[in-house]
């Protein structure tokens, strides 16, 4: 038996939305424990050219959502980003995790082969919808994901690889 889009997809962000609301409940903790305002985590980066940590989470849940939509061929609707505490990020991951729930397997049957073109900065980019899944969509939500997950550790929140590879 073969192993199909949605089993790729929809499992695969679903575990690590809920990583990331996870590490999220770690880094208010540290805040309060540690008395660091919140906006200090909130807006750390890595490097002065990388999106900050809320940036860093609304783009996991953004290829996530976007993703699967595409792939289900249904309505692509893009949520605003207007997220400015760990509360409204870990809103926005469970209003994620519940498009994802939404979508059943059958809706991205067939979707490996059909044609996704999606608009990046003036650009288009065209893929098969295996493509698009597996080398576009895929490993940048991962990365945005583990930069977020980079960004809690290097401000000293105590979260290691498993609070990342969260066990579903």
């Amino acid at each position: 038996m073969s192993v199909t889009m949605y089993q790729i997809a929809v499992p695969s962000f679903q575990k690590h939305l809920h990583a990331l609301d996870g590490i999220i409940d770690k880094a208010m903790a540290y805040a309060a424990a540690k008395k660091i305002a919140p906006e200090t985590l909130l807006t750390a980066r890595l490097y002065p050219d990388m999106f900050n940590f809320t940036r860093q989470v609304q783009e996991s849940c953004k290829f996530a959502s976007l993703s699967v939509q595409r792939l289900a061929n249904i309505d692509v609707v893009a949520e605003a980003d207007g997220e400015q505490t760990f509360e409204d990020l870990k809103a926005r991951i469970a209003r994620t995790i519940d498009l994802l729930a939404s979508v059943k397997p059958e809706q991205m049957d067939g979707s490996d082969e059909r044609q996704i073109t999606i608009k990046v900065g003036p650009n288009e980019m065209s893929f098969s919808g295996r493509d698009y899944l597996l080398h576009f969509a895929l490993p940048n939500f991962y990365f945005h994901a583990s930069t977020a997950y980079g960004i809690l550790r290097h401000n000293g929140v105590e979260i290691g690889k498993r609070d990342f590879m969260r066990r579903t």
